[in-house]
């Protein structure tokens, strides 16, 4: 029995729980990937900050995007399968 979890729950609400854990979990990370890429998208491709952006600027905070959604994806696919692979020995 897993005591990190409340006691007097009943098998569905544990799992209930667990569901929501995950849940703000995803939303986090979403929010995290998304924070960091902005970041990094603006730095490399603002200049000069200003009421709009240039057809240079939007290309490259498309390309930038892309790209780091790309890396982002191939490192979780990565990690995923590690952990797959983890599991799979014990």
């Amino acid at each position: 029995m897993d005591d990190t979890l409340p006691t007097g729950l009943s098998g569905a609400q544990k799992d209930e729980l667990m569901d929501q854990v995950k849940q703000q979990i995803a939303v986090a990370n979403v929010q995290e990937l998304l924070t960091k890429m902005t970041e990094k998208c603006f730095k490399k491709c603002i200049n000069k900050p200003g009421t709009s952006l240039d057809s240079s600027e939007q290309k490259c905070i498309a390309m930038c995007m892309d790209r780091y959604m790309d890396a982002w994806n191939l490192v979780s696919e990565t990690y995923r399968l590690r952990i797959q692979k983890e599991r799979n020995k014990m």
